[in-house]
């Protein structure tokens, strides 16, 4: 087994905070050209969603952890996909795993594991690899190439495509034009907050349907408070946060919003023992490996708070 890469002498251009676009372009390819309504028949139910790569596959180390050492280092994702199937049959509950081409390639049996199970197989890319660090062209061919061999794998249809770390933004106004026309019919890759490494925070916080595309976009969940939006929608914010803030922010929105909610989290979140990379900054550890021992019972907790499905069937599209 191949030992995890030390640093390398600087940081990629790719993990540096970005830089904010005029306000006149801010949107895009962003704008609604209708929002998304939950049918009056439909009882409420939110989308649970697992975004399938593994620990040295994230955005933040990915200046450490070259993809070409990816095959040579300790794979995590079948014991903790596992214990997460584990957690949601326990549960009753239904979910979307937006999973890496990668995966797929690698590990063909956990997609079909996860298919089988009764879960919705969406695409997160092949590589993890940003949408805003590819060109158009290259967008196409790894969108097209992950679905078609997710559904290879899978035997499902794969409808819906996630980015990797929130990765169209106003940078990408031709990323859902192309997602149509590879055959997505939603995408749910726009985090409506500010941060530092994603986000686009006056888009849409509703589910609706990208001007000129005519594909849904399904946002991560956000509370607007003291003039913006706040996360909720899951991930390191889950693990930061006491669990009685984060469910009492989650029922907050489940009031205030006309959708349900959208959460997200990742299979090497319940993973405490998997390999530290070395060389990573002090934010990038704090943001990993914050509260790892929690995730799991705060899981369990999450999935009886709320009714749980998958995207497909809590966002069924309009005609």
């Amino acid at each position: 087994m191949r030992s995890l890469p030390a640093a390398g002498s600087s940081a990629s251009s790719l993990n540096q905070p970005r830089d904010r676009a005029p306000a006149s372009v801010e949107r895009g390819g962003l704008e609604p050209e209708r929002l998304w309504r939950r049918p009056a028949s439909e009882p409420l139910r939110h989308a649970l969603t697992c975004d399938v790569e593994d620990y040295f596959q994230v955005s933040a180390f990915e200046h450490l952890v070259p993809k070409s050492t990816w095959n040579d280092l300790e794979c995590r994702i079948p014991r903790n996909i596992d214990r997460v199937l584990q957690l949601l049959s326990d549960a009753g509950a239904s979910g979307t795993f937006f999973t890496l081409g990668w995966v797929a390639e690698r590990l063909p049996l956990v997609v079909r594991r996860i298919a089988d199970a009764g879960h919705e197989i969406a695409s997160h890319g092949m590589l993890h690899k940003r949408v805003f660090a590819q060109s158009p062209e290259e967008f196409r061919e790894d969108a097209a190439r992950a679905k078609k061999l997710l559904e290879d794998t899978s035997g499902t249809a794969v409808r819906g495509y996630r980015a990797p770390s929130w990765s169209i933004d106003d940078r990408t106004p031709w990323a859902h034009r192309i997602l149509r026309e590879v055959g997505y019919e939603y995408s749910s890759s726009i985090y409506p907050i500010a941060h530092d490494h994603y986000g686009v925070p006056d888009a849409p916080t509703a589910p609706f349907y990208v001007h000129t595309a005519g594909i849904l976009e399904i946002p991560a969940t956000t509370v607007r408070l003291a003039g913006r939006n706040w996360p909720v929608a899951g991930g390191g914010y889950f693990r930061l946060l006491p669990l009685t803030v984060s469910l009492a922010l989650l029922r907050r929105a489940e009031r205030s919003h006309a959708t349900p909610l959208l959460f997200y989290f990742h299979p090497w979140e319940i993973d405490v023992a998997q390999p530290r990379i070395a060389g990573a900054s002090r934010q990038a550890r704090f943001r990993h490996y914050l509260n790892l021992g929690k995730m799991e019972p705060r899981l369990k907790v999450l999935l009886a708070e709320f009714s749980w499905d998958r995207m497909d069937r809590v966002f069924p599209q309009s005609t």
